[in-house]
């Protein structure tokens, strides 16, 4: 489903996926057309974003972690001469520091879960409120 938010000057198109619609359409079955809509593409809006942030966290992870590979493998394969403990050292360093870094990215990526749930809760609990008649 595609949704077309007008806002006098900008048109933007949002294309609502089946389960957001359904969800809003379920929930929100006593609301008017222009706030199930508005609610439709903050949802949308918010999915984005997450998914944004955790492509974007997951790509500085595997730059860091591919740099350093490429990195030993470039000295291991150089001219100079490296003892084995040392080359044994580096690659016990590159495994602690890539799982290291799995780790915080995990952890970042269940952070921003928490905080866009509560995001979340707090948009529907304010489309949802009462509103006073005027």
């Amino acid at each position: 489903m595609t949704y077309n938010a007008n806002n006098e000057e900008n048109l933007v198109v949002v294309q609502v996926s089946p389960q957001t619609n359904e969800m809003v359409e379920t929930e929100m079955a006593g609301e008017t057309d222009e706030v199930k809509s508005e609610t439709k593409a903050l949802i949308e809006a918010i999915k984005r974003r997450a998914q944004a942030e955790a492509e974007s966290a997951g790509t500085l992870t595997r730059e860091t972690y591919v740099n350093a590979v490429r990195q030993a493998r470039e000295v291991l394969e150089g001219d100079k001469l490296i003892e084995r403990s040392r080359i044994e050292n580096t690659f016990t360093l590159l495994q602690e520091e890539a799982e290291k870094n799995w780790h915080l990215l995990f952890k970042e990526v269940a952070e921003l879960g928490d905080r866009l749930q509560d995001a979340a809760k707090a948009a529907w609990d304010a489309f949802t409120a009462p509103r006073p008649q005027r």
